[in-house]
């Protein structure tokens, strides 16, 4: 993942968070906005998580290397910085 912006991460953070099957996505990003000392990734909701980034400012990247899951179905991704969620940065990763 690749900040191309120009604010620092405290203005304008990225992260990239894949979430495991069935977890609520919007529940999720509501606990992260109290996270801020985590960089916005909630620890008691740590075993939600399959992976992630850290929190990004304007220049930085960051490389994770995980195991997809082998269940088929779709798993949510998203930036959990506040209000990015809600703005549209989200995905879905489909197994099949």
């Amino acid at each position: 993942l690749s900040h191309i912006g120009k604010l620092p991460k405290t203005a304008m953070g990225h992260n990239w968070v894949l979430l495991k099957k069935g977890v609520d996505a919007a529940a999720y990003d509501a606990a992260a906005l109290q996270a801020k000392a985590t960089d916005y990734i909630p620890a008691d909701k740590a075993d939600e998580v399959i992976a992630h980034t850290k929190l990004l400012g304007a220049k930085e990247s960051d490389t994770i290397t995980f195991t997809a899951p082998t269940e088929p179905g779709d798993y949510v991704y998203l930036c959990t910085f506040p209000a990015h969620y809600q703005v549209g940065m989200k995905g879905i990763l489909t197994i099949k």
